[in-house]
């Protein structure tokens, strides 16, 4: 079998194994080894994903004249394989394409909601759901947001978040939210340009940008670019309270 045969079907089981995870436990391997955030995507990371993609279509592609050098034909018939076996064989290989395939589209398939459920914003996710915006975050978009982390929302003075998730305080959740929310999908290079963006809720963010890092308001920018299909997130490690 050629080298190249080899690899292909190497980086076809990768991406099977990869996007069984990411299915079931929403562990993405190749975010995992760049240090990243399920969802989140970078160009080392984005090549692996098409490189996987590739093996895939590779795979469904040359898988007959994969079968002609491993297994040459004598008279009508492969020799040292039956005709299940060669059947099972293609299947298994065009299956396991399709996987690679399905795994490169999931990586930007999913919207701002669903990323923030799948990186672990247990908190940022509960409150959207009680101020009633996922259906305006699923939307098409594009929105950037800055989402504070569970551990953000923990730094609230004791009892704040509580009273913001009671219904009959649903009005003042959604004006904070929406003021984590600027229309628009702008990326991390295009912010650290700004000095300030306004909000969806209507009022104005402060950007200032240092040697150290990116805050908005009093807020440190801790990672960039998580990619969504309607848009684009930036984390946080406090949240941001409109005046």
């Amino acid at each position: 079998m050629k080298k190249l045969d080899v690899l292909a079907a190497a980086l076809v089981i990768v991406g099977a194994l990869n996007w069984g995870l990411a299915g079931v436990f929403h562990l993405d391997l190749v975010a995992a080894v760049f240090g990243m955030r399920f969802g989140e995507t970078s160009a080392l990371s984005s090549l692996v994903y098409g490189l996987v993609g590739l093996s895939g279509l590779y795979q469904a592609l040359t898988w007959k004249s994969i079968q002609r050098r491993r297994y040459p034909i004598r008279g009508n018939r492969i020799a040292g394989k039956s005709e299940g076996q060669k059947m099972i064989h293609s299947l298994t290989v065009l299956l396991a394409g399709g996987v690679a395939l399905a795994m490169v589209s999931q990586a930007s398939a999913a919207d701002v909601v669903d990323t923030a459920v799948a990186g672990r914003f247990n908190t940022l996710v509960a409150a959207v759901k009680a101020a009633r915006l996922v259906d305006v975050l699923k939307g098409p978009g594009p929105f950037t947001v800055f989402a504070p982390t569970d551990e953000a929302f923990a730094k609230l003075p004791p009892g704040t978040l509580e009273n913001l998730l009671k219904p009959e305080n649903k009005e003042q959740l959604q004006k904070i939210l929406t003021y984590h929310v600027v229309a628009g999908q702008v990326m991390a290079k295009d912010v650290v340009k700004l000095d300030s963006a306004k909000t969806v809720e209507g009022g104005s963010l402060t950007i200032h940008a240092t040697k150290g890092g990116v805050m908005v308001n009093n807020a440190h920018v801790i990672k960039t670019d998580i990619a969504a299909s309607n848009g684009v997130i930036h984390v946080i490690d406090t949240v941001l309270l409109p005046e």
